[in-house]
């Protein structure tokens, strides 16, 4: 073996859970700070890979070849490097050994010197995907939502063009940067006018147009374009496939109401005088109890998901949501020659029409689900969709089967998904005691993260939090630190706060720990080469493990935990027009928007747009894609509206908010 050998670094990013996997001839520096970390090193030209994390230092480590072998060796960091969890000062690297440097767990692999790395060209602070097959299956892992039933759907190619080749919508006036208004009414298909338009129609618009109400808007100022009627139903949908049914709690606080923007009454108060009036004391007490005491003498409290749909229906009927909603697919988004917006959309197959506005607000949610790249491999090769599902597809055909037969399932993904999906064949074992659980990971979790003097704690490899992000990121000093810092500092602190956990429930720990006793639950660590179909079409999933050399994993089925997929280009109609307006993205690959979550390019003249949801993560709010979340971007982007005089809006004082909430109490229209 020569010094000069590249090796092929693997890692998900602790914020989006993206992979990151450079190919790298060492040696090679991490740290925080580029100009901390040496451009040379005995006469070699060093690689500096930057980890923008407080948990790295300014120059962390560095990873060599000496006589040989590879070696890493700790800079005289605060918090160490750890390999294959153990914490060491100076280490030898074999293929497959994980070296973990703050909260990055990076899987080390030795590569052949056939071809040598090249440097990506980047446009927009955006690495450009290349033309490779290899590249082309790691990049468009993905899920599409089928755009006529808004249901995940693995037939449908990724990612499908805005306008496919060959059609005439929109029409090739969209190809200007700002489109005459005239010649739209030209094309003789039908043009719609509105003050207020959302596009999205799920629950970021929703909240939107919920908020726009109690501001004194009157329902035909207001249009939302989305597919489904109940803001709700693609959430909905993911729930119930990722196996929370309606009893079981959601990943939400208590006075998360996005019914409700007061938060009062909150879901636990609600629920508590429900089951009062009922005769269960006890279940009515222990929910106040544990808003009272959570996190630290109790759990914290959870809404359960019917009672969470069952607001929201009372809700849209009160502001009048099915006079607002139309359905449409958006193709494309451009300005105007007027100060406005236009948006194209089909209402189905041949009918399309067009909607300008002066207020654009976007709420399109996740465009897709995350699948792994060797899933998807396996499925492109075996056409088996039964075998290896997705937490986020309906497959109850797998807990069917194993209820029946038994059998053993291989889970991928430690986050709160693959929690649920524990306890959901738990939950089977009582039907059929011989099911049993292959949890692989890629890598040990020794610590869980660390923001000053605050850390995770981490059991059996899960590491625990209440909610996706600390409370404090949602209204407290976290939030108004987030607000003020500049883009690197955001992305540093959004690594800090982030990454893939699970809810801190002692029900899913006692299951976990049960499953290891009795031996129905094992974890395994590996990095994924391949998975195949053997004689008897049982799964076999091939394996780089340390000390051992590939092993291979055999099961009866594999559940992608992983989750799901925000980044623009994954969007078509984001894409368009990112790349039609030469937009800036922000250090997350999304959407750049101001304080109060405007796209500041898109302006046009009077014109304003707004962005919400999970295609903003980045940028000054980090619980984006959470109720409580979208209810905050609403409240900042209707009060900017109220700022600049937008028509038929009131921004709400002590006495309004107070009259508009009894009339939420009391159930009456807010006008």
């Amino acid at each position: 073996m020569t010094n000069n050998l590249p090796i092929q670094l693997n890692w998900k990013d602790p914020i989006t859970g993206e992979t990151r996997d450079p190919r790298l001839t060492p040696p090679i520096a991490f740290g925080r700070e580029f100009v901390r970390m040496p451009p040379e090193y005995q006469g070699q030209r060093v690689t500096r890979m930057l980890l923008n994390h407080d948990e790295v230092s300014r120059f962390h480590a560095l990873l060599e070849w000496q006589y040989n072998q590879l070696v890493v060796n700790d800079q005289g960091s605060v918090n160490g490097i750890y390999v294959n969890g153990q914490q060491l000062q100076h280490s030898v690297i074999n293929s497959g050994d994980t070296l973990q440097i703050g909260p990055y767990i990076i899987t080390v692999t030795y590569t052949i010197a056939a071809t040598q790395p090249t440097n990506t060209p980047q446009v927009n602070n955006r690495p450009q995907i290349s033309n490779s097959p290899q590249a082309n299956i790691r990049g468009n892992s993905t899920i599409q939502f089928n755009p006529s039933t808004n249901l995940p759907d693995p037939s449908i190619p990724q990612p499908q063009q805005v306008t496919p080749l060959g059609s005439s919508f929109p029409p090739p006036i969209f190809q200007e940067q700002l489109v005459p208004v005239q010649g739209i009414h030209a094309t003789g298909l039908p043009v719609d006018e509105c003050e207020y338009l959302t596009v999205g129609g799920g629950l970021g618009s929703f909240i939107y147009v919920d908020l726009l109400r109690l501001s004194g808007v009157k329902t035909e100022k207001i249009i939302t374009l989305g597919l489904d009627d109940q803001p709700y139903s693609r959430y909905k949908c993911l729930c119930l496939n990722s196996q929370i049914p309606l009893h079981e709690r959601l990943r939400s606080n208590s006075d998360s109401c996005p019914d409700n923007i007061w938060g009062w009454p909150s879901y636990a108060l609600r629920e508590a005088w429900h089951d009062f009036i009922r005769g269960k004391v006890n279940n009515s007490a222990q929910y106040l109890w544990k808003v009272f005491a959570e996190p630290t003498f109790a759990e914290t409290y959870t809404p359960r998901a019917g009672n969470v749909f069952d607001s929201i229906d009372r809700e849209t009927k009160r502001i009048g949501w099915e006079r607002m909603y139309r359905y449409g697919r958006v193709r494309a988004i451009r300005k105007t020659d007027d100060g406005r917006y236009c948006v194209a959309y089909s209402r189905g197959r041949g009918d399309h029409a067009f909607m300008v506005c002066r207020y654009l607000h976007l709420a399109t949610g996740y465009p897709a689900i995350q699948f792994l790249p060797d899933l998807q491999a396996y499925r492109e090769k075996y056409r088996d969709f039964k075998s290896v599902v997705n937490a986020y597809e309906d497959h109850n055909h797998v807990y069917q089967k194993l209820e029946s037969q038994g059998g053993k399932v291989l889970i991928r993904g430690r986050g709160i998904v693959a929690s649920r999906i524990i306890q959901r064949i738990y939950e089977a074992r009582k039907k059929n005691p011989h099911i049993t659980i292959l949890h692989l990971m890629r890598s040990p979790k020794p610590q869980g993260n660390k923001f000053a003097r605050a850390q995770r704690p981490v059991k059996n490899h899960f590491e625990f939090q209440p909610f996706n992000w600390p409370k404090a990121c949602w209204g407290g000093d976290l939030r108004v630190m987030l607000e003020k810092a500049s883009p690197d500092e955001r992305q540093s602190l959004l690594a800090q706060w982030g990454g893939t956990t699970t809810a801190d429930r002692i029900d899913w720990q006692n299951i976990t720990e049960e499953g290891l006793s009795e031996g129905w639950y094992k974890i395994e660590f590996g990095k994924v080469t391949k998975v195949e179909r053997d004689a008897q079409n049982r799964t076999i999933t091939h394996i780089e493990e340390k000390g051992f050399g590939e092993t291979t994993l055999d099961s009866d089925f594999i559940i992608d935990a992983t989750g799901l997929d925000a980044k623009v280009e994954a969007n078509p109609l984001l894409d368009d027009f990112v790349k039609h307006y030469h937009l800036p993205l922000n250090k997350m690959g999304r959407l750049e928007v101001a304080n109060d979550f405007e796209l500041l390019e898109m302006r046009n003249q009077k014109g304003k747009m707004y962005a919400a949801g999970a295609i903003t993560l980045g940028g000054p709010y980090a619980a984006v894609d959470s109720f409580l979340g979208l209810q905050y971007c609403a409240l900042r982007t209707v009060d900017a509206l109220a700022k600049s005089r937008a028509p038929n809006l009131q921004r709400l004082n002590i006495f309004s908010s107070f009259g508009q909430w009894l009339k939420w109490a009391l159930n009456q229209s807010p006008s």
